[in-house]
């Protein structure tokens, strides 16, 4: 049945180590199953009619037509993942609804606002998420799950080390000393782990992380309502500022998309195979300059 192949497939997403996907997938199974009012159907009797329904559904619910997408993006990943070696049928149903990605409010921040907050006197955890969104463009808009999972002995040499969770590559970063700073501020951490985020070691830590998660993108809101932003401030947004203010600097493409561990686009890969480390380091340097 489809939840019981749906369920076996998010288990074994889950013990292969990709956390986050795997509650991806719960989530996109969940929704679906409430809109089937929990009422199972063969795995491969998922057809056109019935996603179609079920992105109305979603639509009179007031989903935005990206949220729906998402949905229906993820629930298509596991179940062509479910079907295994039996492949999709022929035309695929998930072809009958919308599964791409309108473009959406620009959510860069420019060089004067990243300025503005870096000074901005804050206290307690607007503070810390201040900081958080500071170490993450400081690190080339690092994602909260690599920064939350950063271990102390991933600093070595004065470089950091680490695997992107989503892709799996691996990222060299120099460490310099905004970033040593932010660490000193809060002070040392009684686990291994090198930032202040996952601070405890009596619960699960992948749900420590998911509460840092949303106690810095829940400060941030209160942080870009004080700033009169025109778009909400979150964690991400210091990835999509990292990028644009190096390509505002003339960084070329290629050691921005080095910097972000954009190893899943064809172009990008071909430029990694010749890039220089130092370059991409110093091109985070002249960023960084500019504060």
């Amino acid at each position: 049945m489809f939840s019981v192949a749906i369920e076996d497939q998010i288990r074994r997403t889950d013990a292969a180590g990709k956390k986050r996907t795997a509650q991806i997938y719960r989530t996109a199974l969940n929704n679906f199953m409430r809109f089937r009012e929990w009422e199972d159907l063969p795995l491969t009797a998922l057809d056109r009619k019935t996603l179609q329904a079920y992105e109305a559904w979603m639509r009179e619910r007031g989903l935005l037509r990206n949220s729906s997408s998402f949905y229906l993006r993820s629930l298509r990943s596991v179940w062509h993942k479910a079907l295994g070696r039996r492949g999709a049928p022929q035309p695929d149903p998930f072809d009958a609804v919308y599964t791409s990605v309108d473009k959406t409010v620009k959510r860069a921040l420019p060089l004067a606002e990243i300025k503005k907050l870096k000074t901005l006197r804050l206290e307690g955890d607007e503070a810390w998420a201040r900081d958080m969104f500071m170490m993450s463009f400081y690190t080339r808009g690092m994602a909260f799950v690599d920064m939350a999972f950063l271990r102390k002995t991933d600093l070595r040499g004065g470089l950091l080390t680490y695997y992107r969770r989503k892709t799996g590559q691996q990222l060299i970063i120099r460490w310099e000393p905004c970033m040593q700073e932010i660490v000193d501020r809060w002070g040392p951490n009684p686990t291994p782990y090198l930032l202040p985020i996952i601070t405890r070691t009596d619960l699960p830590v992948y749900n420590l992380y998911k509460y840092a998660s949303a106690r810095a993108n829940r400060n941030l809101h209160l942080i870009g309502w004080r700033l009169k932003l025109q778009a909400p401030l979150t964690m991400y947004v210091a990835r999509h500022s990292w990028a644009s203010i190096a390509h505002s600097r003339h960084i070329p493409l290629s050691v921005i998309s080095a910097g972000l561990g954009h190893d899943n686009e064809r172009t990008t890969s071909i430029y990694l195979a010749s890039l220089d480390q130092q370059q991409i380091d110093s091109a985070n340097r002249s960023i960084l300059r500019l504060l």
